[in-house]
């Protein structure tokens, strides 16, 4: 048996559970970990309200870090003891131990602590897609203007360091003073308050009326319609959440109105589709959280029993960095 977090239905913090579950052993393709951290993500808030729709019962969580306990026939690029790390599907991480598929787990460097583990891989594997791989049709050089909307928060800070190491100018939103000083010492070149200040029109100031030739946008309906104004002709606008809510539906044309600029939604699941193109991107995050390039800052810390407070203050923006259960 293992203490396990699961919604029975839809809605807030409270829906949370913390139950005794059954733990067996894994099949062919899948191990079995036991964890030492886990990262808390804002997908969690979305399956557990029910604006990502999920089979309930549902074991909550999506990454984690731990020691392999055993490893079922067709699994080789792990055995029993090592240390590892994962984001992945299906859900399940709110938990001390649980049987999973293997394709999406890496062995975690030495180097790296079970903590940081826990709080990097779903985060630090999205920066890494968005950064190398979400490109804007002209491509990015040294020098180029990316707009990054919640740059304090776990995502953010990430991409505020390897933007920088990339040599671009990132130009970081946030809701509070605080907040964006965090991300200006963590890299940003730039960054808003979109509290006290029009970003949009801010943009364009910092950008000398060109726009950036990417917007990163995590926030979704509050900041969806500014951001498509901060971009230059054939920007291109990558979504990849919607904390604020979901984005309303807008009309193609008014993409070609604003100077042919490209929209893409765009997800972690389907970059880590396979073994190869995980291991890929979680080698470039650790070579890259290795070398100091990029450091991981945990600023909350709960024990798994009080995941619904950590779940509140999620919601409330009331975080920064990344945030952990630790078990």
């Amino acid at each position: 048996m293992t203490k396990a977090i699961i919604i029975e239905q839809t809605g807030g913090a409270e829906r949370m559970l913390l139950v005794d579950v059954n733990v067996g052993e894994p099949g062919a393709g899948e191990i079995r970990i036991r964890h030492h951290a886990v990262g808390l993500n804002f997908i969690d808030v979305y399956q557990r309200s029910g604006v990502y729709a999920l089979p309930l019962p549902l074991q909550l969580g999506m990454e984690a870090a731990g020691v392999v306990e055993a490893v079922g026939a067709g699994v080789t690029h792990l055995k029993v003891g090592d240390r590892a790390a994962y984001a992945s599907q299906p859900p399940g991480a709110y938990c001390e131990a649980r049987v999973m598929p293997a394709k999406c787990v890496c062995k975690l460097p030495d180097a790296i602590s079970f903590e940081t583990g826990a709080a990097m891989m779903l985060k630090g594997l999205t920066a890494q897609y968005l950064l190398r791989k979400t490109m804007p049709v002209e491509g990015l050089q040294a020098g180029d203007f990316v707009l990054f909307h919640a740059a304090a928060g776990g995502v953010g800070l990430i991409a505020c360091q390897w933007a920088k190491a990339l040599g671009y100018q990132l130009i970081g939103t946030a809701g509070s003073d605080e907040k964006c000083a965090l991300a200006k010492e963590y890299g940003a070149a730039h960054v808003i308050n979109y509290a006290k200040e029009d970003f949009a029109a801010r943009v364009k100031e910092i950008t000398g009326g060109k726009g950036v030739k990417v917007v990163y946008d995590s926030v979704g309906k509050d900041t969806w319609d500014k951001s498509l104004d901060c971009l230059r002709p054939f920007g291109l606008m990558a979504s990849f959440g919607n904390a604020s809510g979901v984005v309303p539906p807008f009309a193609p044309g008014s993409l070609g109105a604003k100077g042919s600029i490209y929209v893409t939604r765009q997800t972690l699941f389907t970059h880590i589709a396979t073994r190869e193109s995980t291991q890929a991107m979680a080698d470039d995050l650790f070579a890259m959280v290795q070398s100091g390039a990029v450091k991981i800052k945990i600023d909350q810390r709960y024990a798994l029993a009080d995941v619904q407070q950590a779940h509140r203050d999620l919601e409330a923006r009331k975080t920064t960095g990344c945030t952990i259960l630790t078990l």
